[in-house]
C-alpha cells in the first residue's frame, strides 16, 4: 500500500509539530487538562499524517458504499438520495395525527417523525386513571393495533420514510411490534419498511415529559 506522505514529508510534520507543542500549546493558558474519552482513552490536542503511518487506506477507510462505512453508507450519499425532511408530529387520537402526517406529507415532507403521548411512553393505555391527564399530550396516544392501523391508514409506509420515536425500550418494542403488525397485515413485507425505532432518552424524557408526570396519583372516588 503506497504510503500517503513520505518519510521526508512526515519527518518535517514530526518536527514542526514537537516544535508547536513546546512553543505554543504548553505556554497556551487555555491549554487546560489531559483530555480522555469517556472510555478513558486519552486524545492529543491534535493530530497529524504521523499519526496515520500505518492505515491501510482501502482497509481503514475505505469507499462511499462500502465496508467500513466510514465514508458514508451510500455509493452517493447525499447528492443522489437528499437529506429525509420532517417534523416532529403527534397529537390526540390516532385519527387527528393520521390527519397531520398526510397534510405534512402533501407540503413536501418526505418522511414522518411521530412522537407518542406520555402515557404510551409510559406503557399506560388511555383509560388508565394514572394517564387521565396526560392522554393525547405531548403526541399520539397509541394503545391498541387498530390504533396503529389508524395512525397509519392511507399513508403508503412502504415507500415513506417513518420515525417512531421513543424514550425506553419497552415501549420502543410495544409500538415497533404494532408497526410491524400493522405493515403485515395491510401485506407489505418487513425488508420494504424503511425508517427508525428511537430509544431517544435524552430528548424524551428531560425535555419532553411534565415534571410531576410520575407523582400523579388516580382521583380519589
Amino acid at each position: 500500500m503506497p504510503k500517503l506522505f513520505n518519510r521526508k514529508a512526515l519527518e518535517q510534520i514530526d518536527t514542526e509539530h514537537a516544535k508547536w507543542r513546546m512553543d505554543v500549546y504548553h505556554t497556551s493558558k487555555e491549554r487546560g487538562e489531559t483530555f480522555k474519552t469517556l472510555s478513558g482513552i486519552s486524545v492529543d490536542p491534535v493530530y497529524t499524517p504521523c499519526n496515520l503511518h500505518l492505515m491501510d487506506y482501502v482497509r481503514d477507510l475505505g469507499f462511499p458504499g462500502q465496508e467500513p462505512f466510514v465514508r458514508g453508507v451510500y455509493p452517493t450519499m447525499y447528492r443522489g438520495r437528499l437529506w429525509t425532511i420532517r417534523q416532529l408530529a403527534g397529537f390526540g387520537p390516532p385519527e387527528e395525527t393520521n390527519k397531520r402526517y398526510k397534510l405534512l406529507l402533501k407540503e413536501g415532507a418526505t418522511g414522518i417523525n411521530g412522537v407518542f403521548d406520555y402515557p404510551t411512553l409510559r406503557g399506560l393505555d388511555s383509560t388508565d386513571p394514572y394517564a387521565q391527564a396526560d392522554a393525547g399530550r405531548g403526541g399520539v396516544a397509541i394503545d391498541t393495533l387498530e390504533d396503529m392501523s389508524i395512525l397509519f391508514d392511507g399513508i403508503p409506509i412502504d415507500s415513506v420514510s417513518v420515525s417512531l420515536v421513543t424514550c425506553q425500550p419497552i415501549c420502543n418494542i410495544s409500538i415497533q411490534s404494532m408497526y410491524f403488525a400493522n405493515a403485515q397485515m395491510r401485506g407489505i413485507p418487513l425488508e420494504r419498511l424503511a425508517g427508525t425505532s428511537q430509544n431517544d432518552f435524552l430528548m424524551e424524557w428531560p425535555s419532553r415529559w411534565p415534571p410531576k408526570f410520575c407523582l400523579r396519583k388516580p382521583p380519589s372516588s
